[in-house]
């Protein structure tokens, strides 16, 4: 006769836990003793007090058997003790991500290459752009391409389709790879803190039109690429990445262009990942990114 067999023990799973509050003691001996008391493994904890602000930031990844539910329950208590403004997150959860862009292909192409490839923890429902040139690509990666002109007279009315896709899609996330579009005031409250762009110079120079055409002009050394979090003030929103590349006399402007896509695509794709994986937390103005 066999004896009977216990059930398994429910498999563990991981999941990330964002926070800041006002810097004070115990925070993180009360967070991990949440943690532990809720049977949750810390494999990674990172965190960070800006001496300006008196703000406190923390990172902590976790292994647990726990349910999100239940878990969310052990921490609501440390929570309100700290008035902490938190976010619990599943670990390796592909972020829902909506990509705008125009006609430039190298900043979407890397997303959809990196996002096939399982480097790039997202999920891409939906592409919008202005144009129709890009459609090609999307129907090779096989994701739903919406064309939404722009224009003076019918912009709030394409924003208004956007935000629809938004909705319809549970975006979490909106990328603006090259999206030659300058979103309304309103639009970018909508989105805070959830929409990334990446600027083709290294802000805060060079902003507007052509700014490599500006750089070459003035005989600048290094040009780069600027990924930031899209707000109502043009190109001035929280920065998540910068790169720059060194240039030389000899450099055609349109070497300087070839060379300035390349550091684009490879800013944004890094920002991106650096958010789906929820490393970036809001400082104001500026952003903490833990590594």
């Amino acid at each position: 006769m066999t004896e009977p067999t216990s059930p398994a023990a429910p498999a563990p799973h991981g999941f990330v836990l964002t926070l800041s509050c006002a810097d004070q003691p115990g925070i993180v001996h009360a967070v991990s003793g949440s943690l532990l008391s809720a049977g949750c493994n810390i494999t990674d904890s990172q965190q960070y007090g800006n001496p300006d602000t008196g703000t406190f930031f923390m990172r902590v990844a976790v292994e647990t058997a726990t349910s999100f539910s239940r878990l969310r329950e052990h921490l609501d208590e440390v929570a309100g003790q700290f008035r902490l403004t938190w976010q619990l997150h599943r670990a390796g959860a592909p972020v829902r991500t909506l990509i705008l862009a125009s006609k430039a292909a190298h900043c979407i192409n890397d997303l959809l290459f990196l996002q096939r490839s399982g480097t790039l923890p997202i999920e891409i429902p939906a592409i919008v752009s202005n144009h129709r040139d890009l459609q090609p690509l999307a129907e090779f990666y096989g994701i739903p391409y919406y064309y939404i002109p722009v224009t003076p007279d019918t912009k709030a009315a394409a924003e208004a389709a956007l935000l629809e896709l938004v909705a319809e899609h549970e975006v979490e996330l909106v990328v603006l790879a090259r999206y030659m579009q300058v979103l309304s005031d309103d639009l970018c409250r909508h989105l805070e803190g959830r929409a990334i762009n990446i600027h083709h110079s290294f802000l805060p120079s060079f902003k507007g039109a052509k700014p490599y055409h500006q750089a070459h002009a003035r005989g600048v050394k290094i040009i780069g690429a600027t990924a930031h979090y899209v707000t109502a003030a043009l190109d001035e929103g929280p920065i998540i990445e910068q790169e720059v590349i060194r240039v030389v006399h000899g450099h055609s402007v349109e070497k300087f262009v070839s060379m300035g896509r390349a550091v684009e695509a490879r800013t944004l794709a890094q920002a991106v990942q650096w958010h789906a994986e929820h490393r970036v937390l809001l400082d104001g103005h500026r952003t903490v990114v833990f590594d």
